[in-house]
């Protein structure tokens, strides 16, 4: 069985971490490098960094962050947030970060689904889906969560498979922020609707919520952020505990 992973997620908005509900009321959170540091040096198996207002204003992911960044930490990073091409991912990845992550604009252009894989392989590409309940179906948002597509999860999922990608990040909006725990059910249907890694993001309030997702879904990974942020679960203490339920972490 694999080793499940634990990653803290850092929402970067005007270069410093910020937390919201339902990705808005959005409050700071820290220094994307300390925070980066700290992580690094306590337990966490891999970081995320998504630019959240990149899309949505048009801003390009900051290359510079990103090379200070590697300088600061020695575990996998992945960074999303307003890629739009092939060079900007290039241009990321050369700057020092292990995986590039893509999500509206997977949506808008998915043939850059493929060519980032094929120029990359497919290990460096996660893509990253915002999932929202609406009445009995949960279906894929884009733009920070403002756009509906009308696209269903499941089969969104299962075409970002086959078009290349290496990893899944499927994030609840219903969920964020919530500390209520994951949304289980369709991250599980998801989970066995594919092959490929799925980190599961959006709800995690306590180690409970981690057990539930590890031992009710197939994902290999959770994320979270302000339970770690602000201390509330220490990663060491979640591992722990996880090892205490036969739960295999890294």
């Amino acid at each position: 069985m694999l080793k499940k992973r634990i990653i803290p997620c850092l929402d970067i908005k005007d270069g410093r971490v910020v937390k919201g509900i339902q990705f808005l009321a959005l409050k700071y959170a820290g220094n994307p490098v300390e925070l980066a540091s700290f992580y690094s040096k306590n337990g966490a198996d891999e970081l995320v960094l998504l630019d959240i207002s990149a899309t949505l204003e048009k801003r390009k992911t900051l290359a510079e962050m990103v090379t200070q960044l590697s300088k600061e930490i020695n575990i996998p990073f992945t960074v999303g947030g307003g890629i739009q091409s092939v060079e900007e991912a290039r241009l990321l990845l050369q700057s020092g970060a292990d995986k590039v992550s893509i999500n509206s604009a997977a949506v808008l252009n998915p043939e850059l689904i493929t060519q980032i894989s094929d120029a990359f392989g497919s290990q460096s590409l996660v893509v990253a889906i915002d999932i929202k309940k609406v009445e009995n179906d949960w279906f894929v948002f884009i733009k920070g969560g403002t756009e509906s597509t009308g696209i269903l999860a499941i089969d969104w999922a299962k075409k970002v498979e086959e078009l290349g990608a290496g990893e899944l990040l499927i994030t609840s909006m219903n969920n964020d922020g919530s500390k209520n725990g994951f949304a289980l059910d369709i991250t599980n249907a998801i989970s066995e609707a594919v092959s490929i890694p799925i980190i599961a993001s959006g709800g995690a309030g306590n180690a409970k919520d981690f057990i539930d997702l590890f031992t009710k879904t197939e994902v290999s990974a959770g994320l979270a952020a302000s339970i770690f942020h602000f201390n509330e679960v220490p990663i060491s203490t979640l591992k722990n505990i996880l090892k205490t339920k036969n739960i295999p972490i890294r």
